[in-house]
């Protein structure tokens, strides 16, 4: 694997794979000090072009647990105001040597473009409303730990599908792993089409709530959305938020999982996100585990460094 862009570069044992070497990542993490020499060596540049918090965060803690060096490019003080192109910003990273760059990019296909014309490997960490393959992968990774094998599993994917990458990586991620998903969600907050996808699809959540084992929520895209996709938030809530009432209707085995940021009382009501089955922290602090796990895919350089019980500072 030279390259993460998207869910659907991966077969069900390339995910097994990463999930699996996510788990020995994960007992790194519990060290009194957490960090492994498996990149020692190496540089990752974060090429950042939208605004984020979780993913930026979890990929420069994976690198530092792996011992990577880093380059870390802010767009708001970069030539990038100066008129210069994604191509041009990416050969400049590219020429200082670097072996990896993670890439946000409202332009989606960017990350494509761009392992086009660097050698270094590219990890796409959101592209427009295209793919968020990590994002996928951490949840895939939450969701076995607590479920097992997800042959058979019932997946619900609620709300802003339209405009929403998490969607689309999980629509195939999940269906990869053998689970079922249904997107949940109005007319106006669905794909013009949605032919070739592994889905099936319902305008009625209440149908759904006592059948599924994970309700997974998606944020309101209010920043990508051109024009007003319900008449308000408020309604919005009512007709496909979890609420306390629905979230009671649950089995209590179901997860309730969100990709984060939340918006309380949009799609989920405050109370239910602190509730015991709600894994949205556990799913941040898995994401550290599994990007450690595809940055040392992609650039390790196979010695078994993993299992290394003698941590570095």
């Amino acid at each position: 694997m030279r390259h993460l862009l998207s869910m659907a570069d991966l077969d069900r044992d390339d995910i097994e794979q990463i999930l699996n070497l996510a788990d020995s990542f994960a007992e790194v993490g519990k060290r009194q000090i957490p960090k492994v020499p498996a990149l020692r060596g190496k540089t990752i540049a974060w090429l950042f072009y939208e605004d984020s918090t979780r993913t930026r965060l979890s990929f420069e803690t994976a690198a530092k647990r792996l011992s990577a060096d880093t380059m870390n490019f802010s767009v708001g003080s970069s030539s990038v105001n100066k008129g210069e192109s994604l191509r041009d910003t990416v050969e400049t990273i590219a020429a200082m040597g670097v072996d990896g760059v993670v890439v946000r990019h409202r332009g989606a296909g960017a990350p494509h473009r761009i392992a086009e014309w660097i050698d270094a490997s590219v990890v796409n960490a959101g592209d427009g409303w295209h793919q968020h393959p990590t994002q996928s992968l951490l949840d895939l990774y939450t969701a076995t730990r607590h479920l097992g094998s997800l042959d058979g599993r019932r997946i619900a994917i609620v709300g802003d599908i339209k405009y929403s990458r998490v969607a689309r990586s999980n629509a195939i991620g999940f269906a990869t792993l053998g689970a079922e998903v249904t997107f949940v969600a109005p007319q106006t907050l669905l794909p013009p089409s949605l032919e070739g996808w592994p889905v099936k699809v319902t305008h009625d959540l209440d149908e759904v709530m006592e059948d599924i084992d994970i309700c997974y929520l998606l944020r309101m895209q209010l920043e990508r959305q051109e024009q007003a996709v319900v008449p308000t938030l408020r309604e919005f809530h009512e007709e496909y938020g979890l609420t306390t009432e629905r979230a009671d209707r649950l089995r209590e085995e179901s997860l309730i999982m969100h990709p984060g940021p939340m918006n309380r009382g949009v799609e989920i009501a405050g109370e239910v996100a602190d509730r015991p089955n709600a894994v949205i922290t556990e799913q941040v602090i898995n994401g550290i585990a599994v990007r450690m796990a595809v940055l040392y895919l992609l650039l390790g350089s196979g010695l078994n460094l993993v299992d290394n019980q003698e941590a570095v500072a």
